[in-house]
């Protein structure tokens, strides 16, 4: 499930991108009833783009920003409470991340789902019944 938070220049510091993008992990496991889980805590993977602020824009102009992207299988954030829930706890982690350099209606998420069959960990390709039947035997251990 890989997050891609993107962040123009000095809006956070080195310890605040750290512990968001953990926040950010934790929350996308908490949401999904997932934390805690042997199989899917290691498979939440991302990467952080700090771009120059004048790379960074709303409405056409720079700005500071904030952009939070989910990669994940159908099964994943599956109904609308769940999407909502991290999306309000996404944008708070960022906020509180932030200290007032960006304002929340600056903080976009958005959510990917990933086509039938595609989702692949370790080089294996996984249907979303796979995937739960990984998730769900791990959880058994």
């Amino acid at each position: 499930m890989p997050i891609t938070l993107t962040v123009p220049e000095g809006l956070l510091s080195p310890e605040a991108e750290a512990r968001a993008f953990s926040q950010l992990t934790e929350a996308l496991l908490k949401v999904n009833q997932l934390d805690g889980n042997p199989f899917m805590e290691p498979n939440v993977v991302g990467t952080l783009n700090v771009l120059p602020k004048q790379h960074v824009f709303s409405g056409g102009k720079p700005a500071p920003a904030v952009f939070i992207e989910l990669k994940l299988p159908p099964i994943a954030l599956a109904t609308p409470e769940a999407k909502q829930a991290f999306t309000e706890a996404a944008t708070s982690i960022l906020e509180k991340a932030a200290e007032g350099r960006v304002k929340r209606d600056h903080i976009w998420t958005n959510v990917v789902y990933a086509a039938e069959g595609a989702w692949g960990i370790g080089g294996r390709a996984y249907s979303n019944s796979e995937l739960v039947d990984a998730i769900q035997h791990a959880a058994a251990r």
